[in-house]
């Protein structure tokens, strides 16, 4: 954030004359390549290396095949993304908090089997059967979430036993029969399955969304002024704004070339918003923040620690839930594989090179966006060039290992300047 006097005084130190548009753009890229260079220095890189990282893989796998960047292949990604991006977000809040969530994947197939059992097998109506397998995530996350907090063991360990449970349960419940088929027309199966073929709902999405962030900046920037608080400039704003506005509209239109807007990416865009929202704008979030950076300060502070860190399991269990029906509906179908191979380290990978800190207290929701379509953006090249899986997971586990390094580098930097 940037307090920009000059702004408020320009008028006056050119004499009342505005100053020449091209000269007015020439500062503004000064001023923000200025503001850049000193938020690198000081450690704060925010969303830049994920942001290079995903550039670089989309060049590459372009230059060896040119359907990468199709319209077809990548509405596919962006439905590709949702099931482990919606785990990956709740794993953002667990990380947050400095701990880890290991059941997710388990999580995801158990809320997944609870689903069919109750559909498929019982004839409960799909919307019940739904809200129920939410609540089995809500539940499993709220009972791990408990035992983290009263008895002080590391989340991993509790959540490592919960894997081991809630497979064993999703197991009981499948039966013998192992696999258990979805209607392809029914409520979830049209999850993934459902297009807005009209082309305003995509036009018009771009436009809600960049609207949105225009207002909550421009109210933000206000509101800090009043208090002389730092804030940003309105030619940063509308910088920001600008390049919300590019690729928006520039997504909008690649997937009106194919299907529209998927059903899929908009739930997943409007989770992510609202989840945003809770964690920056609310006071849950804040605490949420406080107990990552400094527990002990917390307690002292008279924060309850214990509900904040039952609610953020929790929230990690209903996210692994609803990222497990999206698995499903991509798919018709729940299996006793479902939760299981690298959903796991695919969904924390995704928070942590999207810029969510392991050491607690720093990230965003959008963060394991940027992750989940870097690590898909993999998978979806190598399916594409025919590249065998093991060199999918090299690449991957090498992504991974460079974004824990930055992240430990750039702590180091904010302590180093006093930011961290």
């Amino acid at each position: 954030m940037v307090d920009n006097t000059r702004e408020e005084s320009a008028e006056a130190v050119t004499g009342g004359r505005r100053p020449h548009p091209g000269r007015a753009v020439a500062r503004a890229a000064r001023d923000a390549a200025t503001a850049f260079r000193h938020r690198l220095r000081a450690g704060e890189l925010a969303q830049f290396p994920v942001v290079l990282v995903l550039a670089v893989v989309w060049i590459a796998f372009q230059s060896l095949d040119q359907n990468f960047l199709s319209p077809r292949n990548l509405s596919n990604l962006s439905v590709d993304i949702v099931g482990t991006g919606l785990i990956a977000v709740g794993i953002v809040f667990v990380l947050l908090l400095g701990e880890l969530d290991l059941s997710v994947g388990t999580i995801s197939g158990l809320a997944a089997a609870v689903f069919a059992v109750l559909n498929v097998d019982n004839g409960v109506p799909e919307w019940l059967a739904l809200v129920l397998a939410v609540l089995t995530g809500t539940a499993a996350g709220t009972v791990q979430g408990f035992s983290f907090a009263k008895t002080r063991v590391p989340a991993f360990v509790v959540t490592l036993a919960g894997l081991l449970t809630w497979n064993g349960l999703m197991l009981s419940i499948l039966g013998t029969s192992g696999t258990v088929n979805l209607d392809g027309n029914g409520l979830v199966a049209r999850l993934t399955g459902y297009y807005f073929t009209d082309h305003a709902a995509a036009y018009g999405l771009a436009a809600l969304a960049t609207g949105l962030v225009f207002l909550v900046s421009h109210l933000d920037r206000r509101r800090r002024r009043a208090v002389g608080m730092p804030y940003r400039s309105r030619r940063e704003i509308a910088a920001r704004t600008a390049g919300l506005a590019v690729v928006s509209f520039t997504a909008a239109y690649v997937l009106n070339r194919f299907q529209g807007l998927p059903l899929a990416l908009l739930i997943f865009l409007v989770v992510v918003a609202g989840l945003d929202i809770v964690l920056r704008r609310t006071h849950h979030g804040r605490q949420v923040y406080a107990v990552g950076g400094n527990v002990e300060a917390a307690r002292r502070a008279s924060l309850s620690v214990t509900r904040v860190q039952t609610a953020v399991l929790a929230v990690s269990g209903t996210m692994a839930a609803v990222g497990g029906l999206f698995m499903a509906s991509r798919i018709t179908s729940v299996s006793q594989s479902s939760g299981s191979g690298p959903l796991l380290l695919n969904a924390i990978a995704a928070a942590v090179i999207g810029g969510t800190s392991l050491f607690g207290g720093r990230g965003t929701t959008w963060n394991a966006v940027l992750g989940i379509l870097v690590i898909q953006s993999i998978a979806s090249g190598m399916a594409l060039t025919d590249t065998p899986t093991a060199v999918q997971l090299v690449i991957t586990g090498g992504v991974l290992f460079a974004a824990v390094v930055v992240d430990s580098l750039s702590r180091r930097s904010q302590e180093a300047h006093g930011r961290a």
